[in-house]
């Protein structure tokens, strides 16, 4: 309701800006029709609104000279200078008035009769009234506001995102050029008001996602009607921000999915009394947002959808064979639904059908780089969650070369970056299409050279391959001649004819001013003739039983700038950056890196190693902190399928195991942080068991080393092995028989109070402690 005010109050005060000379021109020449028309407009248009918010003494004034002006309109009255005066006052008062609702000050009942009676025929002038009534001062200052084009605020985020681009270029010179302290100073504070101006412009883009959510109720309570079935809305998240050209393009499909639930979700009411529930269905819609995505759960408590009647439509539709099917999991028959055509409903209906147009949902969210998710209980309900991008005017993505020019790749759908050198990748062609063998995993390959017709200049072998997981979960490689960067992009729609190709999602400008074309993952796959839906399932049908029950740690093989083999666990690693020399400098103790706008711990080195020229850097992350670790190349991404000789003493390698026939140092992440951001046991022949979260990627990657170096094993949330220790983060829940032997881990390295026994997650000593007293205990 406020922000319908505020568009109010904002609709208003342009009327009444534009109305200034028009009551007075209107006086000196009666006849002027436009200008009549005009000012019955604004009255008109305050009177309806009024009677929407409840304004009645704002209500009864514009109603009055509404009549009135009608009166003239329709030439039963001629517009003489006390009648003028009149309307003049009117619309002072309403000025006030309108001042009054901007204030946030309640409008008290005043009498406005003298006002309203000086509009009568053969009505002398009105005398001079008090403002408002007495006592109904302003009691705050209100933020003003202003209403814009959106036309505009593109244009002024096209130049912010020019000035950005000018930065960039100009941060690339200064590397190039000799250190000046002082002109280095006055760049990152451009850079720093660059970055608050681009984030300021970007805000003005969002809009409440109340506003996708206010149709619902009534849809929902017509559809409810029509079918006989009583429905109760529940929407949660309505203050959630989201970019408005996302807004648009999701409406529809969310449209879909409700009607969808509504008419085949929840049951009638007869039906859900049988089955024990209540008369009234609830479905809930929910809005959160979880880092750069919004996720949107559309969730009823219906008859659910049952997988095994998916699995006999697509049989019976010949999408699928009866030998893929019974390879299915409870996830893959849901995801059916998917499938064009298919439905469980008896009869398709006007309204809606489950899987008539599901597959027109998922392409339409898949577009703007989104994800349908799908989880459903026969008898208890089904859940759909819209995961969605923020915005798309800003996409972080990875620029590529074929034949010397330059393209880009969202980084939301890349999988990982192999190179077709390495030693567990295999090219092949096989009728005529090409086959990629990366860790015993087949998918397709494609060559970007073939697709866009360019010759390039690199040898089939010696490309890179860029796996590439649209967002409909199905994966490619894409053969590529060189891999440049990671970038944040401006993206802005590519001309007609260009997109018209299938192959583009828009284009942006390189820091040197030069055009790229940002690729669409999903039209490139189509183009280059691989069939992601059968390809995926194909591929999950072959390898679903070994792909369960393989637990290898995937990795980094690379060699440190002193020579020596390491591997570093992948999920660690957010991206490569190469930098020059003279960004690393000795701070704080410690060797630091500039990367950007940021100064990051940097390890793997030493100063006296440092050359002229550049230097490569892992960009390491634990999901708060972020950390550069040099090294010389990459040799390969690999996996942990032997056992690992852990080392006796703590330190940058947490053990040694052998990686494609050779020994390999394993880099202890854990540690690094511990030391370089956080500040700063033998097993038995029965290991004792500790459980921590698994789907924590920072336990997971961070914590499990160091746990299984004190001589536990360790399982997750779904294994139901007893287990000696339970290690959880601070606030979440946990089973009550578990509370006794449980190590708390808190974020901040700062306790709550003296009843706070949890750990800092960095305190390294503290946490083999803890574990070694545990394991004394037991």
């Amino acid at each position: 309701m406020d922000d319908l005010i505020a568009d109010f109050v904002a609709e208003c005060r342009e009327m009444l800006e534009a109305l200034g000379g028009e009551i007075v021109a209107w006086e000196a020449q009666p006849d002027d029709r436009a200008r009549l028309d005009s000012i019955f407009r604004f009255v008109h248009t305050v009177k309806g609104n009024c009677g929407f918010f409840e304004f009645p003494r704002l209500e009864a004034l514009s109603h009055a000279a509404e009549d009135a002006l009608a009166d003239v309109r329709a030439g039963r009255r001629h517009a003489d200078g006390p009648m003028v005066t009149a309307v003049l006052a009117i619309i002072d008062r309403i000025g006030e008035m309108i001042a009054q609702i901007e204030a946030g000050d309640e409008l008290l009942p005043g009498d406005d009769s003298g006002l309203i009676a000086a509009l009568e025929v053969g009505a002398e002038s009105p005398s001079p009234v008090a403002t408002l009534a007495e006592g109904q001062g302003r009691t705050a200052s209100a933020p003003r506001t202003i209403r814009l084009s959106v036309e505009l605020l593109d244009r002024v985020m096209s130049t912010v995102s020019d000035m950005v681009l000018a930065r960039n270029e100009l941060a690339r010179r200064l590397r190039e050029s000799p250190t000046d302290v002082p002109v280095d100073g006055a760049f990152e504070r451009l850079s720093v008001i660059i970055a608050d101006m681009r984030d300021a412009i970007t805000r003005t883009r969002m809009q409440r996602i109340e506003n996708l959510f206010v149709a619902l109720p009534r849809m929902v309570r017509d559809l409810s009607a029509e079918l006989g079935k009583q429905v109760l809305v529940d929407i949660d998240g309505g203050d959630v921000e989201l970019d408005r050209e996302m807004i648009e393009m999701i409406r529809d499909p969310l449209t879909h999915i409700v009607r969808n639930a509504v008419d085949h979700g929840i049951e009638l009411p007869v039906e859900r009394l049988k089955a024990g529930k209540r008369e009234i269905g609830i479905l809930s819609v929910s809005a959160r947002q979880s880092g750069n995505q919004i996720l949107i759960d559309i969730q009823d408590d219906g008859r659910g959808i049952d997988g095994r009647k998916l699995v006999e439509k697509a049989i019976a539709s010949g999408s699928i064979d009866k030998a893929a099917a019974a390879e299915l999991s409870e996830r893959d028959q849901l995801a059916l639904i998917f499938e064009a055509g298919l439905s469980t409903a008896k009869k398709v209906t006007s309204i809606s059908g489950r899987g008539v147009g599901m597959d027109v949902v998922r392409s339409n969210v898949e577009r703007i780089g989104g994800i349908v998710e799908v989880d459903s209980t026969p008898g208890e309900g089904t859940r759909m969650t819209l995961r969605v991008p923020l915005t798309l005017t800003i996409i972080p993505a990875l620029t590529v070369s074929i034949g010397g020019q330059h393209f880009a790749i969202p980084r939301s759908a890349i999988e990982e970056i192999v190179r077709a050198t390495g030693e567990s990748v295999t090219l092949e062609h096989l009728g005529g299409a090409g086959v990629a063998t990366i860790r015993g995993r087949r998918i397709p390959e494609i060559s970007l050279a073939d697709i866009l017709g360019l010759d390039s200049a690199v040898d089939e072998k010696d490309r890179s391959l860029v796996v590439l997981r649209p967002a409909g979960g199905d994966v490619y490689a894409l053969s590529v001649d060189r891999i440049h960067d990671h970038e944040e992009l401006v993206v802005k729609p590519a001309a007609p004819a260009i997109m018209a190709t299938g192959l583009y999602a828009g284009t942006t400008l390189a820091d040197d001013g030069s055009p790229i074309l940002l690729f669409d993952p999903v039209g490139l796959a189509d183009v280059g003739g691989v069939k992601l839906e059968v390809q995926e399932r194909a591929a999950r049908i072959a390898e679903g039983p070994t792909a369960v029950a393989s637990k290898a740690t995937e990795v980094l093989l690379f060699r440190g700038l002193d020579g020596g083999r390491r591997a570093l666990r992948l999920a660690v690693v957010d991206r490569i950056e190469e930098v020059p020399v003279e960004a690393v400098t000795q701070a704080a103790g410690q060797l630091r890196v500039q990367l950007g706008e940021k100064i990051l711990p940097l390890a793997g080195v030493e100063k006296d190693q440092l050359r002229d020229g550049k230097v490569r850097l892992f960009r390491l992350s634990d999901g708060m902190h972020e950390l550069a670790y040099a090294f010389r190349e990459v040799v390969d991404f690999a996996a942990i399928e032997h056992d690992v000789i852990h080392s006796e003493h703590p330190g940058e390698v947490s053990g040694v195991s052998l990686i494609g026939g050779e020994p390999a140092e394993l880099v202890d992440p854990h540690w690094l942080f511990a030391n370089h951001v956080g500040g700063a046991a033998a097993k038995a022949s029965d290991p004792l068991v500790c459980r921590i979260p698994g789907d924590d990627p920072w336990m997971q990657n961070m914590l499990r080393p160091i746990i299984e170096a004190a001589g536990y094993r360790v399982v997750g949330d779904e294994d139901s092995t007893e287990v000696d220790l339970v290690i959880a983060s601070q606030g979440e829940e946990i089973p009550e028989e578990a509370a006794g032997h449980t190590i708390w881990l808190r974020p901040e390295p700062e306790s709550a109070g003296k009843k706070d026994h949890s750990i800092y997650r960095y305190d390294r000593a503290g946490l083999l402690m803890a574990l070694k007293t545990a394991g004394r205990g037991k």
